[in-house]
């Protein structure tokens, strides 16, 4: 299935999570919709919404609750990434100008923390104990991910294993955040619960690592930023960790990635994670979106083949 099959599967759901997006990002200061319309207009694949829906359809949810939770998870994300780009300094996403470029540091971070809150008002209003722990925890687990990745940052000596522990405070946790929140909101058992975790879990994962592999093969054009960012960032990816650990000093950074295949070995590992993904799926029962859920983990990884 193509990205765009897998939509099709929840296409009614998608409609309602883009429109209560639109709706809840309002706000009566006009600078606070100003930056929201641009983070609007800047489109992205919403996976997390997608997840999200599929997951609470996988498991026979007939409820709406699911779309607030697409909703607020994908405000979880965009704060994160107007946070991220004040702290990379970053000038491009999805290659449009980002906000940080636009309105400046801190029209960002401020509107960053109100996408924060406005996550937690929807959450709130669901009025559920364990949707709201799994969200604290998701939320304070992001932060230290980003606080570790600073610590990380030009640091030649980190491991794959300090490295793997960002990717998954960063990255992962919020797509397994997503997928057990549907899970609790269907009412399942705790062991679909817990392998729907360990779906978004390893999904989130396989997502990173293609993305990191991309940061020094794809086009940017296509992708929306410069190739190399994160090497000029200073951020020790997989790729380049494992070039650090097998090549050789006389070597240029970008030479000694492909000369110790860091790039296949990175794509590698993610291939597994969305095996992994797939394998976790096995607790839910047969149907359409069980088969989209699937078809995610496959799309998260076909660009490294």
């Amino acid at each position: 299935m193509t990205l765009e099959e897998i939509r099709t599967l929840v296409e009614g759901d998608l409609r309602s999570v883009d429109g209560l997006i639109r709706a809840r990002l309002k706000s009566a200061v006009p600078l606070v919709d100003q930056v929201a319309e641009h983070i609007i207009a800047g489109g992205g694949k919403r996976l997390r919404p997608l997840l999200v829906v599929l997951a609470a359809r996988a498991c026979g949810y007939a409820g709406s609750g699911h779309i607030e939770a697409a909703a607020f998870i994908e405000f979880i994300h965009t704060a994160t990434l107007l946070h991220d780009d004040v702290v990379d300094g970053s000038a491009l996403r999805r290659g449009r100008h980002t906000a940080n470029q636009v309105f400046g540091n801190p029209a960002s971070v401020l509107v960053g923390d109100f996408v924060y809150s406005r996550a937690f008002q929807m959450m709130a209003a669901l009025a559920s104990q364990p949707v709201m722990e799994i969200m604290a925890e998701a939320t304070n687990l992001i932060a230290e991910g980003e606080v570790l990745q600073l610590m990380n940052a030009h640091d030649p000596h980190t491991t794959e294993q300090r490295y793997l522990e960002v990717i998954y405070r960063k990255t992962a946790k919020l797509f397994e955040a997503g997928a057990e929140v549907a899970a609790v909101l269907s009412g399942a058992t705790p062991h679909v619960r817990q392998e729907l975790a360990a779906y978004g879990r390893h999904l989130g994962t396989a997502y990173q690592l293609v993305d990191d592999v991309l940061d020094y093969r794809s086009n940017p054009k296509e992708r929306g930023k410069n190739l190399g960012d994160d090497l000029a960032e200073g951020k020790p990816t997989l790729p380049l960790i494992h070039a650090l650990r097998h090549g050789s000093e006389q070597q240029p950074v970008i030479t000694a990635i492909e000369a110790t295949g860091g790039l296949e070995y990175a794509a590698r590992q993610a291939h597994e994670h969305a095996a992994r993904a797939r394998t976790a799926l096995a607790a839910l029962p047969e149907s359409t979106f069980r088969k989209g859920l699937a078809a995610l983990a496959e799309f998260s990884v076909e660009h490294t083949i």
